[in-house]
């Protein structure tokens, strides 16, 4: 006998119904699946390995030579290495998440993601998460050549644990969206440009405290001088946990990801 159609399907083990049940998979799953489809893309990727697990270990070479004197401290090493995870955070989160995902929308790679269930604040979220995935390696990577060049990490471990979130979800809302509201030629240029700009500027390359006191002051609230600044007051100034690097870190992520969430657009 057929079943009637609008009938209570019968769920007893001798009779059990493949009937579909066509429905969007939870807000979680989704989060789970895209999260890990992007972490592999950015394995994948060769461009943006090198630029967020290569060049971060040159300049850790590089940043650490002894003609470089004008650092300021016996030991470069100690400067070096949390500034080098700033750089690596920054290049992994903010411009090669930027530019990898300009170039999906410019592809209509996102067109094709736009067509399906998938909400924006997931794909914003799912892409942040891949690249914290990312960053493990990275500091893995870091720390394990820090200490071969006679690096001594000092502090909390999960006050440094925390800031690479919060600098991760600043830096990742912050590249989102500029590749989810410019073209992708637009965003290539400005992330690079940005990422210079915070390399000098922001406490990474020279520290903050070689700036006057007025510039000192601007600059202190950038996103990479907060975390810059963080990092080298735990790891190599033994302090505890720093709040005002938490704190503008804490702003600038909740001020980018819902923008980012808001404003990215497919194509």
């Amino acid at each position: 006998m057929t079943d009637v159609v609008g009938a209570v399907p019968d769920t007893s083990p001798e009779r059990v119904s493949f009937a579909p049940a066509p429905a969007a998979a939870s807000r979680g799953t989704m989060l789970r699946a895209q999260t890990a489809m992007e972490f592999r893309l950015l394995l994948r990727n060769g461009e943006q390995v090198g630029l967020t697990l290569l060049i971060p270990l040159l300049l850790l070479f590089f940043f650490n030579l002894p003609l470089l004197y004008s650092l300021g401290t016996p030991r470069r090493i100690d400067f070096v290495v949390p500034s080098i995870i700033t750089l690596a955070v920054m290049s992994a989160a903010f411009t090669g998440l930027a530019i990898g995902t300009g170039f999906e929308r410019k592809y209509a790679v996102l067109k094709r993601l736009g067509a399906t269930a998938l909400p924006r604040s997931t794909l914003v979220l799912g892409k942040t998460l891949a690249v914290l995935l990312l960053e493990v390696v990275q500091i893995g990577l870091i720390c394990a050549v820090g200490l071969a060049l006679a690096w001594h990490p000092h502090g909390d471990p999960f006050s440094v644990v925390l800031l690479v979130a919060l600098g991760t979800l600043a830096f990742g809302g912050l590249g989102l969206l500029v590749a989810g509201t410019l073209r992708a030629e637009v965003t290539l240029a400005a992330a690079n440009l940005v990422w210079l700009i915070l390399l000098f500027a922001g406490g990474i390359a020279i520290p903050l405290d070689k700036y006057g006191t007025a510039a000192r002051d601007v600059l202190q609230f950038l996103p990479s001088a907060a975390l810059s600044d963080g990092l080298h007051s735990v790891l190599q100034h033994h302090a505890g946990l720093p709040l005002r690097p938490v704190l503008t870190l804490l702003v600038w992520a909740a001020l980018a990801l819902p923008a980012a969430a808001r404003w990215f657009r497919w194509e």
